[in-house]
């Protein structure tokens, strides 16, 4: 008689989890290496991050942890407990955050699939650095992919928002 090897569970066991997301505790079930992505997508209706290439290379799916820009279709689920998690439905409720007001102002989306990732991060850079240079904006940017080639107005939108915190009307 032939003996096998037992066969490996390997479909991931749903677990509970309760994270912070844009201020709000929340329990959601999944397996602990569900990407955060998926979680904000499909657990919890936070649409506004978007899939872009699965791989942490576009921007698209950007949101903050803990204040840091970060690629959510790359973190996973067990690692976000504790951490403060902001979408681009938590940069404000009325879009009144200076960087949002100024991609109005300025009229920046062409398609707008990328915008979310796009203010995400540079609500980040500002944070940071509420003064930034070209060469700034440029690196802190760099990992946000626009197929529309907004680039410049971006840019643009950035420093605008940048004199909009200045003035101190907006967040």
């Amino acid at each position: 008689m032939m003996q096998t090897a037992p066969v490996q569970d390997t479909q991931a066991r749903p677990q509970a989890f309760k994270i912070t997301v844009n201020g709000r505790e929340l329990a959601v079930e999944a397996a602990a290496d569900t990407p955060l992505l998926w979680i904000l997508r499909d657990h919890l209706g936070m649409t506004g991050t978007k899939f872009g290439c699965g791989r942490a290379l576009c921007g698209a799916c950007t949101v903050h942890l803990d204040g840091a820009p970060v690629r959510s279709c790359s973190i996973p689920l067990s690692t976000v407990q504790g951490r403060m998690i902001t979408t681009i439905e938590g940069l404000s409720p009325d879009r009144s955050h200076a960087v949002q007001r100024a991609w109005i102002e300025l009229d920046v989306p062409q398609c707008g699939y990328c915008q979310s990732g796009q203010i995400m991060s540079a609500a980040a850079l500002l944070e940071a650095n509420p003064a930034p240079s070209d060469a700034d904006i440029d690196t802190a940017m760099s990992g946000n992919l626009c197929r529309c080639g907004t680039y410049p107005r971006i840019r643009h939108a950035i420093h605008r928002a940048a004199e909009i915190l200045k003035t101190g009307t907006g967040r």
